[in-house]
């Protein structure tokens, strides 16, 4: 005799981005390095972030093309990390930004960093996050109406 279970809700998980952490020397032309080898393999930034020390900076890129700019990566020796991200599209900015930050603090979610993509898809404005619990804060982002954006969105 089989058994009839309540089927589990399933949970609200958006789409993430994947950020590259390219480590680079903390010299004139570095960071044009880098695009030149993924513009050659027709790759492109979204969105960039950088954080300089006195010897070196980390560059956080968002890219067209994550999986040719892993393998770019690798192929040159070039340090890398990866992470993903919650990118938000904001409608009205000077509104949504309020709401977004106050939806992350009532669900007691963590921004680590952020930064606003290059590029503007669907003609909007939309905002790279980096938070402690990305399931969380997919679920209360949506939950409160905001779209997340997909890799497939912000590539060209």
């Amino acid at each position: 005799m089989a058994l009839d279970f309540p089927e589990t809700t399933s949970k609200i998980d958006g789409p993430l981005v994947k950020q590259f952490s390219v480590f680079l020397p903390n010299k004139v032309g570095a960071l044009l390095d880098i695009v030149k080898l993924l513009s050659a393999r027709n790759t492109h930034l979204v969105a960039l972030s950088i954080a300089e020390s006195t010897d070196s900076a980390i560059a956080r890129i968002v890219v067209s093309d994550p999986e040719t700019a892993e393998n770019i990566f690798l192929e040159h020796d070039v340090p890398f990390g990866v992470c993903s991200l919650v990118v938000v599209e904001l409608r009205e900015v000077a509104t949504e930004l309020a709401k977004l930050l106050a939806a992350l603090l009532m669900a007691e979610v963590n921004m680590h960093f952020s930064y606003p993509l290059l590029t503007r898809p669907h003609g909007r404005a939309a905002l790279v996050l980096h938070v402690d619990d990305t399931e969380c804060a997919c679920s209360v982002l949506q939950g409160e109406g905001f779209k997340l954006l997909s890799q497939a969105d912000i590539s060209r």
